[in-house]
């Protein structure tokens, strides 16, 4: 008789395959960017043959090419960086096919999809939570580990991701990691509440996933309605001739709104899925150091800051008492894995770290 899944188990799972449905639209999100992009460069190169266009409508569409270049080589990079990422931890017993751990392939077109997924402003920085490398690390995070976050492959797994996603990883990986030791807890009283405690985040999570999945659907949407407006805007532009001065005032009108819609196109292309981003970030941490800096343990602050934001993203809206603070504590300074991943020693970790993380938690709340 098979063994009855436990209530963590069974969220882990459905958290698993509810990951793997987000990862699936952030794949077709790509599919359609890739198509919106294409759509862009080719009113673009309409636009850019037209001469004695005024000034200022100049500028704007030229801004709009800088901002589409930046999300461009933002795909690219995390395309690059996910294969680099990938071969150097195949050799660590991270990844690969020794640990039962499938990494999914990144190509084109699902880079993309994970380059809007987290947002690109147009100076080519993430413009979500997370900035430069951590952006890319936590968008190589999410889709290379999406099978491995539920805990499908236990240590190995949690490895892996955060090999890939460094802190804020935690935000995705944290359960799967922290929630694994839980079989060697000699209380069976301690060792349920730890697993109340990774079942509500899992449940959290699922939730969060699957508002993503709205979300993203609703964008490819709207992905693809703009794509079928600039192919239209397309053929009704090349009749208008290449000098802006010879066209008649209807037409010189109909350019501006096409300026328009190039920008509704692209802001498509960089604004982040928000139900993708992370709950607790750097801004809200320093907010929240700014604000108490004479009863705030400037030292920990700053030494600590990665651990504290990641707990903070791992505990968000998940109410503890001073039991399950003392518990939780113990499981992370028992965790070798999570200890390493985050360069600390076990010596270094107390309880203060945990009140910490609920007093960040509860000033954002406040705020």
């Amino acid at each position: 008789m098979a063994k009855k899944k436990s209530k963590l188990k069974i969220a882990q799972e459905q958290t698993e395959a509810t990951i793997k449905k987000t990862n699936k639209s952030i794949d077709e999100l790509g599919k359609n960017t890739s198509s919106l992009y294409e759509a862009l460069n080719n009113i673009q190169a309409l636009f850019d043959e037209i001469r004695n266009v005024p000034s200022e409508k100049l500028l704007q569409y030229e801004k709009l090419k800088e901002v589409r270049l930046n999300w461009k080589q933002q795909a690219e990079k995390i395309e690059a960086d996910y294969k680099i990422a990938a071969a150097k931890n195949a050799g660590k017993g991270a990844l690969g096919v020794g640990t039962g751990v499938a990494v999914v392939a990144l190509g084109p077109t699902a880079a993309m999809g994970i380059a809007t997924t987290f947002g690109v402003a147009s100076t080519g920085t993430a413009i979500s939570a997370l900035s430069g490398a951590a952006a890319t690390n936590a968008a190589l995070a999410w889709l290379g580990g999406g099978a491995l976050a539920a805990g499908g492959g236990g240590m190995a797994a949690g490895n892996a991701l955060l090999a890939l996603a460094g802190p804020v990883g935690w935000a995705i990986a944290g359960v799967a990691v922290l929630s694994s030791g839980l079989l060697f807890w000699k209380s069976k009283s301690d060792q349920k509440r730890l697993e109340d405690i990774f079942t509500l985040i899992s449940k959290r999570d699922i939730k969060s996933y699957e508002l993503a999945i709205v979300e993203l659907n609703e964008r490819i949407s709207r992905i693809k309605d703009e794509t079928l407006k600039l192919e239209n805007a397309i053929n009704a532009i090349k009749p208008f001739g290449t000098d802006y001065n010879q066209m008649s005032e209807a037409q010189q009108y109909e350019l501006g709104s096409y300026v328009n819609l190039m920008n509704a196109s692209t802001q498509l292309l960089v604004n982040p899925i928000m139900g993708l981003m992370p709950k607790y970030i750097e801004t809200d941490y320093k907010k929240f150091v700014s604000a108490g800096m004479k009863t705030v343990d400037a030292i920990k602050c700053t030494s600590y800051m990665d651990l504290i934001i990641s707990l903070s993203n791992l505990l968000y809206k998940i109410e503890l008492d001073e039991k399950d603070k003392k518990l939780l504590m113990k499981s992370i300074k028992k965790n070798k894995e999570f200890l390493s991943a985050m360069k600390i020693s076990k010596e270094d970790l107390d309880i203060s770290i945990i009140n910490m993380v609920c007093s960040c938690l509860a000033f954002k709340y406040a705020c």
